[in-house]
């Protein structure tokens, strides 16, 4: 997975209520959906890594 780095975010939105709270939601929200697929992603990279070290061993018997 790329590196993505953020020189400045800027985010406006209105909503009724407390601004903070209704942004720390809806951001908490969406960055444990991502959190959640970069976990999956690095797991599938470490397990194919796994995999390719294994036949790499096999292939020397």
């Amino acid at each position: 997975m790329p590196n993505v780095i953020i020189h400045n975010l800027e985010v406006r939105f209105q909503v009724d209520g407390d601004d903070g709270a209704v942004f720390t939601r809806m951001f908490n929200k969406h960055i444990q959906a991502w959190s959640r697929l970069y976990e999956d992603e690095c797991a599938r990279a470490k397990q194919s890594q796994r995999d390719r070290k294994l036949n790499d061993e096999e292939g020397r018997w």
